[in-house]
């Protein structure tokens, strides 16, 4: 059986070749195909830098001089992990779906 597949599946390939090049496929060629590629001399030229451009809409310039402690930036207090962990775990059990029904082996 699966010699007669192997034999099948070798003839249809064959034909499906043969076909492929009898119908207008583009076949293969004797003549070479001699790949140029194009080339781009002034493509790393050296040329003057473009002037600088704002990318800020005012022209305005704000400095700032000094350190300011780290207490004068406020922020927000860190919720432990597991206080987290117990508020998913409560609105778990209220969203959850639960069974109506309930049975036990006897």
């Amino acid at each position: 059986m699966k010699t007669t597949l192997f034999v099948l599946c070798l003839l249809l390939t064959t034909a499906a070749f043969g076909q492929y090049s009898a119908g207008g496929g583009t076949g293969l060629s004797a003549q070479p195909f001699v790949l140029e590629m194009p080339s781009h001399p002034g493509h790393a030229s050296y040329t003057p830098l473009a002037s600088e451009t704002s990318v800020v809409s005012g022209t305005g310039y704000a400095v700032g001089q000094g350190d300011r402690p780290f207490w004068d930036f406020p922020q927000q207090a860190q919720v432990s992990l597991g206080d987290v962990a117990r508020e998913l775990r409560k609105e778990h059990a209220l969203l959850a779906k639960k069974s109506k029904v309930v049975y036990t082996n006897q």
